[in-house]
C-alpha cells in the first residue's frame, strides 16, 4: 500500500488499523516495523551533536518503532502528537503534574478510576493542587464550580464500575471559557467509538493495556494532545523521562490491527448479556450505557459509535449486611469469568466492585456491583457461567 497518506481520510475503521502507523516501503516492504532497541545513539559529527539537529537523539525521545504506534495513534485521535507511557495510570497522571502547578485548582469527576483518585489525594495534594470531585452528571453546571485558579478538568466516560455519561462537548465549552484545559480517560469507547479532541477535550488519555492490546500481556498507556498542547505535553513528558518501551509498542501496534473486530464481538456480547441481565430475577439495575434504561443513555446514543465489553449489574440484595456474602458467592462460583483486574483482552472478567471512596456519585443501595469484562467465548457459556454465580448467591 504506496498511497498511506490518503488511506486513513477515505476508507473504512478496519482497513485503516490494517495499514496506520508506518509504511512497509520504509522497511524494505516488510509489513511490521522493526523493533528497534536504543538508549545510545550515534551523531554524525559534533555540530548535529550540539543542536541535536536529527531525528533521532536518545532512546527516550523515541525510535521508528515508538514512533510507528505514536504516528498510528494520531490517525485514530486526529490528534498533533502522542506520547508512550508504560501503563494507564502514567498516562493520567503525566498530564496532571504537565499543567498544574502549587496553588491551583482541578476539577475531576467523582466517578474517577480508583488509582487517579488516590494520585490526586496524594502527590498531586502534596504538590500544592487542590482537588475538587464533581457530580459526572453536572453538564454545562460545572460553571459555577470555577474558581480564577482552576487549571484542569479531567473527565472519564463512562465513569468506572459504575458507567456514568458526561456531557463532554458542554463541560469543555464552559472550561475553555475559563481558561481550563480539558483531559479525559477514553480507555472505555477507544477512538474508535469516540474521539475526544472531536468533542472539545484537549488531552485524550487511554490505556493501551486495554483493547489495543487485547491479550491481557502488556502494560501500555498514550496520551495524546491537539496543537495547541502538544508542546506542554511533549516537554513534561521528556522532562520526567517516562517512556514507552519499543517492544510493548510494537506488540501494541500489532494489536490494533485486530481491535476494530475485537471491539465488534465485545459490544455486540456484552450488549447481549446486558439485556439478558435486564430481565432476570435477581438484577437490581444493570449498568450499560447502551441501554435504552440507563439514565444518560441519551448522551451515549448523541456522542458515541459504539460500546466496549465491558458493564457491571447490581446483585440484588435484602440487606447491606449481604452485599459482600452475595458479592463473593457470586463470584465463586464462576469457571469461565476469571477473577481479575483489568479488562479488555479476550477472556471474560468480574469483580466486586469498590466504590467506597465515592464523595457525590455514591454506591448504589440495592446491593453489591459486580462488573463484568466480557470477552470473546460464545454468549451462550458465558450466560450459563452467570447462572452458576446466581445460583450461589441465592443460597446465600
Amino acid at each position: 500500500m504506496k498511497d498511506k497518506d490518503s488511506l486513513p481520510q477515505t476508507a473504512g475503521i478496519n482497513t485503516r488499523l490494517t495499514h496506520i502507523g508506518n509504511d512497509p516501503f520504509d522497511y524494505h516492504g516488510f509489513v511490521n516495523p522493526p523493533v528497534v532497541h536504543a538508549s545510545t545513539v550515534l551523531f554524525p559529527n559534533a555540530a548535529t551533536m550540539e543542536k541535536r539537529s536529527q531525528k533521532y537523539t536518545y532512546g527516550t525521545r523515541g525510535t521508528p518503532t515508538t514512533d510507528a504506534l505514536c504516528d498510528a495513534i494520531d490517525a485514530l485521535e486526529g490528534s498533533a502528537g502522542t506520547i508512550l507511557v508504560p501503563s494507564g495510570l502514567a498516562a493520567v497522571t503525566i498530564p496532571f503534574l504537565g499543567f498544574s502547578a502549587a496553588g491551583d485548582h482541578v476539577l475531576v469527576v467523582d466517578s474517577i478510576y480508583g488509582p487517579t483518585r488516590h494520585f490526586c489525594d496524594t502527590m498531586l495534594k502534596r504538590l500544592g493542587v487542590e482537588v475538587e470531585y464533581y457530580d459526572p452528571a453536572i453538564g454545562a453546571g460545572i460553571e459555577g464550580l470555577f474558581r480564577p485558579n482552576t487549571k484542569i478538568v479531567h473527565t472519564e466516560a463512562p465513569g468506572s464500575n459504575t458507567f456514568e455519561m458526561q456531557d463532554i462537548p458542554a463541560i469543555s465549552a464552559v472550561a475553555h471559557r475559563h481558561g481550563a484545559v480539558v483531559m479525559m480517560d477514553n480507555t472505555w469507547a477507544t477512538p474508535l467509538y469516540f474521539r475526544p479532541l472531536d468533542h472539545g477535550v484537549d488531552i485524550s488519555i487511554h490505556a493501551a493495556t486495554k483493547y489495543p492490546s487485547g491479550h491481557s500481556d502488556i502494560l501500555l498507556g498514550t496520551v495524546s494532545a491537539n496543537a495547541e498542547h502538544w508542546e506542554r505535553l511533549k516537554e513534561a513528558n521528556g522532562a520526567l523521562g517516562i517512556c514507552g518501551a519499543p517492544d510493548d509498542a510494537y506488540q501494541i501496534l500489532r494489536g490494533l490491527r485486530s481491535m476494530g473486530l475485537r471491539l465488534e464481538r465485545h459490544y455486540e456480547s456484552a450488549l447481549d448479556i446486558a439485556e439478558w441481565l435486564e430481565g432476570r430475577e435477581g438484577v437490581a439495575r444493570v449498568l450499560h450505557p447502551a441501554l435504552p434504561s440507563f439514565p444518560s443513555h441519551n448522551i451515549w446514543k448523541r456522542d458515541f459509535k459504539g460500546a466496549s465489553g465491558i458493564f457491571s449489574f447490581i446483585l440484588a440484595a435484602e440487606s447491606p449486611q449481604k452485599f459482600k456474602a452475595r458479592a463473593h458467592a457470586f463470584l465463586d462460583a464462576l469457571r469461565i469469568f476469571g477473577l481479575g483486574y483489568s479488562w479488555g483482552g479476550f477472556e471474560s472478567l468480574a469483580l466486586h466492585a469498590n466504590l467506597n471512596d465515592r464523595k457525590i456519585a455514591k454506591a448504589p443501595k440495592e446491593g453489591p456491583v459486580i462488573r463484568l469484562q466480557v470477552g470473546l467465548e460464545d454468549v451462550a457459556d458465558l450466560k450459563a457461567d452467570i447462572e452458576r454465580g446466581f445460583a450461589a448467591a441465592n443460597a446465600v
